[in-house]
């Protein structure tokens, strides 16, 4: 049995990363392996932060109450995040202090952990995220992504020659979609092998964690955004088409001021939502991939990436294409009446799921030991 450690977003307080995290832990288990999570030591940022420590986090609060949304749900999205890390991170084995323990094979990954231009602080410029002194025998990614970091802007800002060392150093490379596959290739003429995220190789089908029910009388649409990134012109278009289809509009993982109700759950539970869910309208990478898993309808709305600003084009074009459900994206909202009154052929997606579950398996037997 070898002891692993899995470096990745997961004390970041969001369901996708908590899942991504629980689901490549569990699939390590499987095979018979130690597992635990080992921190990295967030660098400076390469993107000027507007404020830090205390001052960033009572930003992030006036933001979060100057919201359109009813102050109740607001109220309740303050608390949700407050309590995050004392209700969800035990359940990943996490404690409160660092964990940067000596390990036979470090994996990082998956979720954004080269997203290096961005202006978070909790994660930064970290050359740990790219295996800069792993205390590892063995250092490895799995579905590793770039987000919206690209070539360009890795050039521009003069990270493009360090990031290339960093990568060329690693003993195997796998990322989840095309963009960083080509930043990869560009910087080590190496070709990574692409996976898909742990959420889509671990089955989830069977797992006790889920409930089956969800408390909830009336038949919903899911609106899973982060708080305030759906605009007004957006809610209000999600809020006439729910009412045009009888629909109570919940909002998962961020408020929105087109729901009736802001769901405070954990992560196990919000796929019990997505599965009991009449649709789904989101603009984000896994709220597109508990849809899938749940076969839920479901329309994704992508936003671009300009300048500094935050998109999500690159991963979701990568993502749906790979399953052939591009026909379930859009820039307008007004196309989810006519994608969303389309279902998927979920056989086919249960197809190449399948397919892609195997090569994850073959890979973290011959890469992860």
């Amino acid at each position: 049995m070898s002891h692993i450690g899995i470096m990745s977003m997961q004390r970041i307080a969001n369901h996708g990363s908590f899942l991504q995290a629980y689901a490549l832990k569990t699939l390590l288990e499987a095979q018979g392996h130690r597992v635990e999570f080992v921190d990295y030591r967030p660098g400076p940022t390469v993107i000027p932060v507007p404020a830090r420590g205390p001052a960033r986090l009572a930003r992030k609060a006036l933001e979060t109450l100057g919201l359109r949304a009813p102050l109740s749900q607001r109220l309740a999205y303050i608390r949700y995040k407050r309590t995050y890390g004392d209700v969800m991170l035990p359940l990943l084995g996490i404690g409160k202090e660092p964990n940067t323990p000596h390990v036979d094979t470090l994996v990082i990954g998956s979720d954004e952990v080269f997203n290096c231009i961005q202006a978070n602080p909790n994660v930064g410029f970290t050359p740990q995220l790219f295996g800069h002194d792993a205390d590892a025998d063995r250092t490895v990614t799995y579905a590793a992504s770039f987000g919206n970091t690209t070539l360009g802007k890795l050039r521009d800002h003069g990270k493009d020659r360090e990031v290339g060392r960093l990568l060329a150093g690693l003993d195997a490379i796998s990322v989840r979609d095309e963009n960083s596959s080509r930043i990869v290739e560009s910087l080590t003429g190496l070709t990574p092998q692409m996976h898909v995220d742990p959420v889509f190789a671990y089955d989830f089908d069977g797992d006790p964690n889920i409930p089956a029910t969800v408390a909830s009388d009336a038949p919903y649409l899911i609106a899973y955004a982060y708080s305030g990134r759906l605009t007004r012109a957006e809610c209000a278009s999600i809020r006439d088409y729910a009412q045009r289809r009888g629909l109570d509009v919940i909002s998962i993982g961020g408020v929105q001021s087109c729901a009736d109700r802001f769901v405070n759950c954990t992560p196990f539970e919000t796929l019990a939502w997505f599965r009991n869910a009449t649709e789904v309208i989101t603009d984000t990478f896994h709220g597109s991939i508990f849809s899938i898993i749940a076969h839920t309808p479901f329309t994704t709305l992508v936003r671009p990436s300009r300048g500094e600003a935050y998109g999500n084009e690159e991963k979701l074009t990568s993502l749906l294409g790979r399953l052939r459900l591009m026909d379930r994206m859009t820039s307008d909202i007004a196309d989810m009446d006519r994608i969303n009154a389309t279902v998927p052929d979920w056989g086919r997606t249960e197809v190449i799921l399948q397919t892609e579950r195997a090569r994850t398996q073959r890979y973290l037997h011959e890469e992860v030991r």
